[in-house]
């Protein structure tokens, strides 16, 4: 059996368990980033390590060597009041730019505490994707059936290489925004509503709510399955060389497995930055979403993101050493 295939799964009704309850605990960082409105196709986000459609076919999925063994993120306490205020503590040393924003939550997979720093709602941008192939591989689940070799092939290219148009067949193929939010609904995101139309980029999250995201990619405790959890973290483990920054500024080595987002805002000319995923620090597994907006440049948003994701398992790692 193709070990990358999701087992079919019978659709249940979403438990509410402790896991996707916790809400992590935020709290203003900076001001507001300028606004505007915003006329973007979703052809027109992440303009680098783009495949061709022919290619997108003929790409099939493969396991990372870099992803280690998953770990369940059970059991997870509630919010502490001791790690916001260490992250608190972590976040005052990261340089903001004037007119951006950030905001980071984090997981410590060991031990289930939580973090987070930062409010409001972010664009998605290209971490979108993550959304898009968990929620494919619920509806296949649901169906009681492989992916096809074509969802296949879309898949590998929109993680691995960020290609748009495979994210544009596959938005299209869970029922676009309604879908997501349905999918997002059993998940427990409670944050999170997609972008409208074909602009799946445009969809709108927060830092808690890819952090309950990521629980359900990496975590036993969760609405995918063994086989769909582990498709996912393999492709998640083999991004294209160019996009390998983000959260995994903060592991040791290619210990890590992520996705990012980047898009320029076409009414002010600022970038949206993000990155989720999990990394591993000195044999811990932390689970780590870092977002931004509002950045003068992409150097700048990845720089700034690198440094929120860096403080945020910091501050959970010299907390331990103590």
């Amino acid at each position: 059996m193709d070990r990358h295939r999701p087992r079919g799964r019978r659709a249940r009704a979403p438990r509410h368990s402790p896991l996707r309850s916790v809400a992590v605990a935020v709290a203003v960082l900076v001001g507001v980033t300028g606004a505007g409105t915003v006329f973007v196709q979703a052809h027109a986000h992440d303009r680098e390590g783009l495949v061709s459609s022919s290619a997108a076919a003929s790409a099939l999925p493969s396991a990372s060597p870099s992803v280690s063994e998953e770990a369940s993120v059970e059991p997870v306490a509630e919010p502490s009041a001791d790690r916001d205020a260490l992250l608190a503590k972590a976040m005052a040393a990261v340089a903001v730019p004037d007119g951006a924003r950030v905001s980071v939550a984090v997981l410590d997979v060991g031990s289930g505490e939580s973090a987070g720093q930062g409010e409001g709602t972010f664009d998605t941008a290209s971490i979108v994707k993550v959304d898009i192939l968990a929620a494919l591989l619920l509806r296949a689940q649901d169906a009681d059936r492989h992916l096809t070799a074509q969802e296949k092939a879309y898949a590998t290219a929109m993680i691995e290489h960020s290609d748009n148009a495979s994210a544009s067949a596959l938005w299209a193929a869970i029922g676009g925004a309604s879908g997501l939010d349905a999918a997002n609904k059993r998940f427990g995101l409670t944050g999170t509503r997609g972008g409208d139309g074909d602009l799946w980029g445009l969809t709108r999250t927060t830092a808690a709510d890819q952090l309950t995201l990521l629980r359900q990619v990496f975590g036993e405790d969760s609405e995918l399955s063994e086989a769909s959890r582990g498709y996912l973290q393999g492709l998640m483990g083999s991004i294209a060389a160019g996009q390998r920054w983000g959260v995994s500024a903060a592991a040791d080595g290619n210990r890590w497995a992520l996705k990012n987002g980047w898009l320029p805002r076409t009414a002010t000319g600022l970038w949206d930055v993000n990155s989720i995923g999990r990394v591993t620090v000195d044999g811990h597994d932390y689970l780590v979403a870092a977002l931004s907006d509002g950045n003068s440049t992409q150097a700048d948003g990845i720089s700034l993101v690198e440094a929120a994701s860096k403080a945020a398992v910091g501050a959970f790692r010299d907390s331990a050493e103590e």
